[in-house]
């Protein structure tokens, strides 16, 4: 092996102290470890550019951090990736390290989680994000893994069989090296792209990074009367040239456009929308749960019994339908009443309308408006305001079955590098601990010889 005899000679170099490199680390140390291999002769360093490991983390559900998601790792992949490509590359990781897994490691270290009744697991009450960076930082000092914190990566470049990794003044020699920059989401947690660069000089097939759990900024603000006002269970729709894409959940109007669960999970299919077109709408559907005819139906029926009350009245105390096995965040609520004058505007009612003088044209634009509210037009979806990012390292480029790249022996890629974005719930925090899990425990068992 070639070594530079001006750097610093390590056998498993992790580049990102994020959920997936420490993951990484301390895995490779478990599994060379269980190879009997000492400590002393297996060294582990991870380089962070921030002041400490975990920033990301920290920030992670507002500070609580939804740390994974629960059941079983089939149940996981299935709801929280639903790209066939996407689900089927990460499925060796999340049986590799499942989210059970992880809460028992935790659980070890005295930060004890609970799953909601949606499935998303937090840690238990009183405790918070910091506690689970904390924890991690104790398996770390545990693993006698060492921390390179403010240490900025510049160059990766591969000499012979090794890695030489530059940051400042000082030069890594590394073995085998493990990839998990993150992506581009949230710059000031130090995910900047910079592994994406690195591995694309080593030939691998960058996807285009676009925003994924993101808010949807509209061309024109949602109404002052509006902002902060949440729809519950309801279908969000975006449509763009003939295509549209769904998603059942939570909206939020904001200040600036749209947030909530839905919008969140549908941001990077109406990104994609988007980009393709040049622009995209986005409506939502108040009544998921029932078909057109049933919601005819039911405005008939109010219509026969109840003559003489005013429609908005009605609209006010509606219950929205949601769609079978779909609920949001709170209880199922009714239309809010901050809504009900907008509902009325676009179908061309006036406020003091009876159902007495619904018309059957009146009715029909009344039914449209429920099933297809107009929420704006799609100006942009922030990519550093998205709590993850789509697109990366092509998976066809990556091994699912250790995370080694295809194209150059030794080199490893975890977490959110890597081309998938899953679900909002807890789904991309475990995919970023399993597929680091399962790269460093792969990296432990290639380097048994060079380490022994």
């Amino acid at each position: 092996m070639s070594f530079d005899t001006a750097a610093e000679r390590i056998d498993i170099l992790v580049v990102g102290g994020g959920a997936a490199g420490m993951l990484a680390a301390v895995a490779a140390r478990e599994a060379a470890r269980k190879l009997q291999i000492p400590d002393t002769d297996c060294s582990i360093v991870i380089l962070e550019r921030n002041a400490a490991p975990g920033a990301k983390i920290r920030i992670s559900g507002g500070g609580r951090c939804n740390v994974t998601h629960s059941g079983t790792p089939g149940e996981l992949l299935a709801k929280g990736f639903l790209r066939r490509e996407e689900e089927r590359f990460l499925r060796h990781a999340l049986y590799a390290f499942t989210g059970s897994d992880l809460v028992r490691m935790l659980a070890l270290q005295g930060v004890q989680c609970e799953a909601r009744p949606d499935g998303k697991v937090f840690p238990a009450a009183g405790l918070a994000a910091p506690d689970i960076v904390q924890a991690f930082g104790r398996l770390i000092r545990e693993a006698r893994i060492s921390v390179e914190a403010s240490c900025t990566v510049s160059s990766v470049e591969r000499v012979g069989v090794a890695f030489i990794v530059k940051a400042g003044e000082r030069r890594f020699d590394a073995s085998s090296l493990i990839l998990a920059t993150g992506g581009v989401s949230y710059p000031s947690t130090g995910s900047r792209g910079d592994g994406l660069l690195f591995a694309r000089r080593f030939g691998h097939t960058i996807v285009k990074p676009s925003p994924a759990l993101a808010p949807i900024i509209t061309h024109v603000k949602p109404p002052g009367e509006l902002a902060g006002v949440s729809l519950r269970a309801v279908r969000l729709i975006g449509s763009a040239a003939g295509k549209q894409v769904s998603r059942c959940g939570d909206v939020l109007f904001t200040h600036r456009g749209l947030s909530g669960p839905a919008v969140l999970s549908l941001s990077r299919d109406i990104a994609e929308l988007f980009r393709g077109a040049g622009s995209c709408d986005v409506f939502v559907d108040l009544f998921p749960g029932l078909r057109p005819e049933e919601l005819q139906e039911q405005l008939l029926r109010e219509s026969g019994k109840n003559g003489s009350r005013m429609v908005r009245k009605f609209l006010q105390s509606c219950p929205i339908a949601p769609p079978d096995g779909v609920s949001g965040e709170a209880p199922n609520g009714t239309i809010p009443s901050a809504l009900v004058p907008f509902i009325m505007r676009l179908a061309g009612l006036s406020d003091d309308l009876q159902w007495s003088g619904l018309t059957r044209d009146k009715r029909t634009a009344l039914l449209e408006t429920l099933r297809r509210f107009p929420a704006g037009s799609v100006k942009t979806l922030p990519l550093d305001q998205g709590e993850i990012s789509a697109g990366g390292i092509s998976l066809r480029e990556v091994n699912p079955k250790t995370m080694e790249s295809r194209l150059v022996p030794g080199l490893y890629f975890a977490g959110e590098i890597l081309d998938y974005a899953g679900e909002i719930g807890g789904f991309n925090l475990q995919a970023a601990f399993s597929t680091g899990w399962l790269a460093g425990e792969s990296v432990a068992g290639s380097r048994q010889e060079d380490c022994g």
